[in-house]
C-alpha cells in the first residue's frame, strides 16, 4: 500500500473582519509573549546540563517547533486571506457570512453561519464554505430544499430565515 496522498483541495481565502482579528491576535500571543517564555524555560534547562535526559529541554525544544510552525502558518495564511468587510449584493441568498436557519425533514431546526475554514467552529455554529453542507447552501434563496450527502446518509434540509446579521444581537 501506497503512503502517497493526493494533495487537499485549497481553502478559500475569504475570512471575516472578526476572524482576521482573532487570527492576527493569536499571532501577536505566540510571538510576543508565550514564544518569548518558552524560549526563556529552555534557556534555564539547557544550563543544567546533560540535555540528552533533561524533560524540561526536550519538551520545551518541542513546544518552540510547535509555535514556530504556527508562527509560519499564520503569516503566511493572512497574507492571502481575503477579508470580507461588505454585504453581497443579494442579501435574499446565502453567501459568506450569512447567519442561515434550516430545518429538518423532523421539523428540528439549526443555525450556521457560513465562515471560511479558518474560522470554523460547530460549538457556536460556524461551518465552512468549502463543507459538503456550506457548498450545497451557497447562492441558495430562502424556502430552498437542499439534499446533501451525509456519513449517516442522506439529509434534507430547507432554508427557513437568512441574515447577515447574528440573530442573537439584533435589536
Amino acid at each position: 500500500m501506497s503512503r502517497y496522498r493526493p494533495p487537499s483541495p485549497p481553502m478559500a481565502p475569504y475570512i471575516t473582519v472578526e476572524g482576521e482579528q482573532a487570527l492576527r491576535d493569536e499571532l501577536e500571543q505566540l510571538w510576543r509573549f508565550e514564544r518569548p517564555q518558552v524560549t526563556q524555560s529552555v534557556t534555564e534547562a539547557a544550563a543544567q546540563g546533560d540535555r540528552s535526559e533533561n524533560a524540561e529541554y526536550i519538551y520545551g525544544k518541542k513546544r518552540l517547533r510547535e509555535i514556530d510552525s504556527r508562527v509560519r502558518f499564520l503569516r503566511k495564511r493572512l497574507e492571502v486571506l481575503k477579508v470580507v468587510r461588505e454585504l453581497p449584493t443579494d442579501i435574499n441568498k446565502v453567501y459568506f457570512g450569512a447567519w442561515v436557519e434550516l430545518e429538518d425533514e423532523s421539523g428540528a431546526g439549526c443555525r450556521y453561519r457560513m465562515v471560511g475554514p479558518d474560522e470554523l467552529n460547530p460549538v457556536l455554529g460556524y461551518i465552512s464554505i468549502d463543507s459538503v453542507l456550506g457548498r450545497a447552501l451557497l447562492g441558495k434563496p430562502l424556502a430552498t430544499e437542499i439534499n446533501i450527502e451525509t456519513p449517516k446518509g442522506k439529509r434534507c434540509y430547507v432554508i427557513t430565515a437568512i441574515s447577515y446579521q447574528n440573530p442573537d444581537t439584533q435589536s
